[in-house]
């Protein structure tokens, strides 16, 4: 038996790498470029492949709406790039289908709420992820924290220095519950050296470190709990995500 069973069903884990349906099951006849951009960004992702001229090889079906898998041609070398839909569950599915279909490294962007005193917009790259989402538990065996691929970080921070741009390294918070963040948890995740908040990067840490991928996120800073009697949703870090993707284009490139 592979099951390492647990009163808590989300804190089971079974060790068999295989699924009754495994992300290839369509059998796409396709195989994706080693690399990819998977972004947390609304209208960036179009707006910039089509300014590009890149070109949309594949989509992921779900069950709401199709996401294009974009082919940019960057310097001589190729690259994905995909929307990556809100929520951990959603995210990893996508990520594990291209990682099924040939992607190995991959740089992934989106925005993050801050626990403390970080300015809107500021860069920040996290080292490790509090797993307060139920994804990850089905990738790898419980533990309080997931770490994100050393491999990806420096390429991001070799991309930051680059172009002289200041970051943070930073521990996140990855919630399942956007309207669960309440002022003891806040102050709990605080204590143990969470500076940020958002909901997708322990889940995809973990599904790459499953199936042996390098993943790497560059977080940009929105709203605010650093006061929890006081939310400020400022402007959600509207003047980053254009930015923050060319980033992460010329980051994993770099790995």
């Amino acid at each position: 038996m592979t099951i390492i069973k647990n009163e808590i069903p989300i804190l089971e884990y079974d060790t068999d790498p295989s699924g009754v349906i495994m992300p290839d099951h369509e059998h796409i006849n396709i195989n994706f470029p080693k690399k990819a951009v998977f972004a947390f960004l609304r209208d960036d992702v179009d707006r910039y492949a089509k300014e590009h001229n890149a070109v949309a090889v594949a989509h992921f079906e779900s069950a709401t709406k199709e996401y294009p898998v974009f082919i940019l041609d960057v310097d001589g070398q190729q690259t994905c790039l995909v929307q990556a839909p809100v929520g951990a569950p959603a995210a990893a599915q996508i990520l594990d289908w291209l990682i099924a279909y040939g992607v190995r490294e991959i740089i992934s962007c989106g925005s993050c709420g801050v626990l403390v005193d970080i300015p809107e917009n500021a860069f920040l790259v996290p080292c490790k992820a509090l797993r307060d989402e139920g994804t990850s538990y089905h990738y790898l065996p419980p533990e309080r924290f997931v770490d994100v691929s050393e491999k990806a970080r420096h390429a991001i921070e070799k991309t930051m220095k680059n172009h002289g741009l200041p970051y943070m390294e930073v521990v996140t918070w990855s919630t399942d519950g956007f309207f669960r963040e309440t002022k003891e948890k806040v102050a709990y995740r605080k204590s143990e050296g969470c500076s940020v908040v958002e909901m997708e990067c322990s889940a995809l840490a973990a599904c790459a470190k499953m199936r042996g991928a390098i993943w790497g996120e560059l977080l940009f800073t929105a709203d605010t709990l650093a006061d929890a009697e006081h939310y400020d949703e400022r402007n959600w870090g509207d003047d980053s995500p254009s930015y923050a993707l060319e980033l992460c284009i010329e980051a994993v490139l770099n790995i």
